[in-house]
């Protein structure tokens, strides 16, 4: 099985690397793929540029075997729609590789309102990171395809949703943003490499 993390990644931090490394981990991925967003439909702008935050990705990445960076969101032209992703992916993988797109549980309680939404569980399963004691409503619309185990999903290929609750750090990139513009340290929030990036580059300063 796949695992898919997608983002502006503006920059990549521990937040998303711990959560990703526990998700591949608990469900057995082979790999978990980091695709950075090109023009994400409903946030502002990044502030790096594409080639910087594909940078850090790989720089945050580096030594860890699970983990991959995938490009193909920078190369898009136009607006990134998660669809047209995880499309191209398959078309890659081929119908019968899992795969699984990762998502918060906000990103998941608005999922039915995303473009073809309906056409991303045909093409991939949904990990939703879930809060502490939150539990899955088995009425709600996705109670016909959850998932009771990660077996399950790498049993089939597309269409389950399952419910991983992990550690879910305290960073966020606006944080790490707003340190930069401030003068203020932003070791420890994001990989050594990357922090060192920013630094030559002065990014967010």
């Amino acid at each position: 099985m796949i695992g898919i993390i997608g983002g502006t990644f503006d920059p990549i931090h521990l937040g998303h690397l711990r959560t990703a490394l526990e998700i591949a981990e608990s469900c057995g991925m082979e790999q978990m793929r980091f695709i950075p967003g090109s023009v994400p439909p409903h946030r502002p702008q990044p502030k790096a540029s594409a080639e910087q935050r594909w940078e850090m990705v790989n720089l945050a990445i580096a030594g860890e075997p699970l983990f991959a960076a995938d490009r193909r969101e920078l190369e898009r032209q136009g607006n990134s729609y998660t669809v047209d992703t995880l499309a191209s992916l398959r078309d890659d993988l081929g119908a019968k590789t899992p795969l699984a797109f990762v998502l918060g549980m906000d990103a998941f309680l608005a999922f039915r309102s995303w473009h073809r939404w309906q056409d991303i569980m045909q093409l991939a399963h949904l990990v939703v990171m879930s809060r502490p004691g939150y539990a899955p409503d088995p009425h709600d619309w996705y109670g016909e395809l959850l998932a009771q185990t990660t077996c399950e999903l790498r049993s089939t290929a597309a269409g389950r949703v399952t419910f991983l609750s992990v550690t879910q750090l305290d960073i966020s990139a606006t944080q790490i943003r707003a340190a930069c513009k401030n003068n203020k340290s932003i070791r420890f929030l994001l990989p050594e490499a990357v922090c060192h990036y920013i630094q030559e580059h002065s990014l967010y300063s």
